[in-house]
Order: structure tokens, then C-alpha cells, then sequence
């Protein structure tokens, strides 16, 4: 479990994070949103013990941050927005390494280094430099030194970047395996990946979480949700629209129902475009098809997420808060005292 209480970071007199307070259950898999110099890498660092906070509280599984490092950072798997990789070393080296650099016992260390190796898949390139790999390769070889001490928690800093769209699959199963056993807290700017990802999503602008949910509750209460459907019936194509949208506007939780251009062609097929407060997918084909109309197609809006997310920024509302935050200019510049670290204590 994982409580932020009043969390502040300030670089001199610039304020980089806070008030920002959180409670994070174990096994959760947490997207932390928002735009560049928002405070998510500053958060995310002062949650991987790389940087102290200016204030407040920070506990993993009950210790403290600043209080007890050492044995925090022995529950934590990190991986920042650069890998810390040794490109001169193999897989199998690079994490033997990893693993003793955490303390992890030597009799337990090949066992450690071969799950690590088997839950992100690397098998087959094990033995090869780390030099030789492709992008993606290496954003897995991170991933595993973030886990192959078996840490409760795992923070991963944009590790979907930079990949191209088959390894972004791959990647998104892989974050997505490590829940239950770990809890972990991603970032990334990739909304439509990240929705699929998270199990709950915390947005935030200028250091501070504007809204916290999951993208249904998100989508809901600040945009709404926005599905297309598409129906066949018997007769004219736009007789059977007119009867879709009769019946879907008799429903209350529906609003604008809208007629479109068919997605397909063919008699008596017709598409419609609806908005609702709340997810009413399953309403909506148990009604259709009550009212002897098929479903041949039912889907989100595109964008949604990505809509919902900047009238989010825009509100400039804190979760807690009716009240409008200034907007600043403050970014997240990093410590300048730490800005440049030495590849070995990235790992460590």
C-alpha cells in the first residue's frame, strides 16, 4: 500500500509538486496522467526514493521515505525514462548485476534473474549484448532489473516510449501481468494505451491531482460516454434508422441520439451515434435486439478518453476542489543537483 499525505517539491522557490496527497492499494495498476512539467517524474522519483520531498509524507507498506530509504528502496522496482542499462553487458549479466546490487541473496540470485527473464520474455535473447537490441528489447531488459529483486512496487517512467505499435501491445500485456503480485504506478502520454493498461487513472496539472477514477468514471462525470452503433433491421435502410433512434432516445440514461452515414452498406442497415452519463452499452443491445433490431457493431467513441482528459486540464478543478487553480507556469525541471546520475546508482 502506498499513502502520500501533503506532498510538496519545490526546486528553490519554484514549486514542482504538491499539495498532493493519494492512497494506492496493493495490486493496483495506477496511470499517472498528464502534460509535460506537470509533476509526474518528480512524483514518481520521490516514490522510487531518487528524490527527497520538500514536505509531506510518502509510506510503502507503512515506512517511510525519508525516514527509512534503504529498506524502501528494497521494495521498489524503478524503471525511469531511460533504461539504466550497460550496453557493453548481456541480459543475463546486466541482471545478475542488477539483482546483487539490490541485495539479493547469491544462492537465490540465478533463480531471480531467470523469472525475471521469464516474465518479461527475453528468453530467446538472454545471452546478447545489451548494445545489440532494439528499442523495445531494451525498454524489457528495464523492466526486468525493476523486478527481479521481487519488489511490492513497481514504478515505470514512460515505458512505452518510443516503441512502435506491435511492441506497444506487447509491452501493455507485460505491464499488465505485473498486477496482483505487484502494485504498480506508470506514466506515459499515451492516453488510449494507458486507459487500457491502468486499472485507475490519477490526472494531474501543476503538481497536483485534478481527478482520480477509471476511464469510465472519468469519461463519465467530465465528458460523458460517447458510443456508436450499428443496427440492421427489415425495410429501408432509413426506416430502420428512424426506428433505432425512437427506441434508443425512450431510454433515460441516453441523450443525443444522432443518425449517421452507415458504416456498412446493404438494405436495411443503418448507424447511429448516442452520448450517455453512464455506460450503457449493455442496455443499449439488450434493447435493440428486444426491439427486433441486430447488432452488427457497438463502439466507444475514438478520442474520448483524450476529450475528457484535456477538459480535465482545462477545468483546472482538483478532485476534492470547486475551486479554479491558477495557472502557472511552473515545470518540472528535475533536480538540478541531480539531474546527471551515474548509471550505477540509476540502478541502484
Amino acid at each position: 500500500m502506498i499513502e502520500i499525505s501533503e506532498l510538496y517539491k519545490y526546486y528553490d522557490d519554484r514549486r514542482a509538486v504538491g499539495p498532493l496527497s493519494v492512497r494506492i492499494e496493493k495490486g493496483q495498476v495506477v496511470g499517472l496522467l498528464g502534460l509535460n512539467g506537470a509533476g509526474k517524474t518528480t512524483t514518481l522519483r520521490i516514490l522510487a526514493c531518487d528524490l527527497l520531498p520538500t514536505s509531506g509524507t510518502v509510506l510503502i507498506d507503512g515506512m517511510d521515505v525519508v525516514e527509512t530509504p534503504d529498506r524502501v528502496k528494497a521494495r521498489v522496482g524503478y524503471l525511469p525514462d531511460t533504461p539504466p542499462v550497460y550496453p557493453e553487458m548481456s541480459i543475463t549479466e546486466y541482471l545478475t548485476f542488477a539483482a546483487r546490487l539490490r541485495g539479493v541473496p547469491r544462492s537465490d540470485v540465478a533463480k531471480r534473474v531467470d523469472d525475471a527473464i521469464e516474465q518479461t520474455e527475453l528468453g530467446t535473447e538472454r545471452d546478447r549484448l545489451i548494445e545489440s537490441l532494439s528499442h523495445g528489447f531494451r525498454q524489457r531488459v528495464g523492466i526486468a532489473q525493476a523486478i527481479v529483486h521481487r519488489p511490492a512496487f513497481v514504478v515505470l517512467d514512460e515505458p512505452i516510449s518510443g516503441l512502435d505499435p506491435a511492441q506497444i501491445v506487447e509491452m501493455r500485456s507485460l505491464v499488465r501481468s505485473l498486477s496482483g503480485e505487484h502494485t504498480v504506478v506508470v506514466s506515459s502520454h499515451n492516453l488510449p494505451e494507458i486507459s487500457e493498461t491502468c486499472d485507475r487513472l490519477l490526472v494531474i496539472k501543476d503538481g497536483r491531482i485534478v481527478a482520480d477514477g477509471t476511464e469510465q468514471e472519468l469519461t463519465r462525470v467530465h465528458h460523458g460516454m460517447k458510443i456508436e452503433v450499428t443496427v440492421r433491421g427489415t425495410g429501408p435502410s432509413a426506416e430502420v434508422a428512424e426506428t433505432a433512434k425512437a427506441v434508443l432516445s425512450a431510454l433515460r440514461a441516453v441523450r443525443d441520439v444522432r443518425i449517421q452515414k452507415p458504416n456498412e452498406s446493404g438494405e436495411g442497415i443503418a448507424t447511429l451515434a448516442l452520448s450517455s452519463d453512464a455506460d450503457v452499452r449493455d442496455l443499449v443491445c439488450r434493447t435493440l435486439v428486444d426491439s427486433s433490431l441486430g447488432v452488427l457493431e457497438l463502439t466507444r467513441a475514438e478520442r474520448e478518453l483524450e476529450n475528457a482528459f484535456l477538459q480535465l486540464l482545462a477545468s483546472g478543478q482538483t478532485a476534492d476542489e470547486s475551486s479554479e487553480i491558477p495557472d502557472t507556469s511552473d515545470q518540472d525541471p528535475g533536480d538540478p543537483e541531480d539531474e546527471v546520475i551515474e548509471d550505477k546508482e540509476a540502478v541502484s
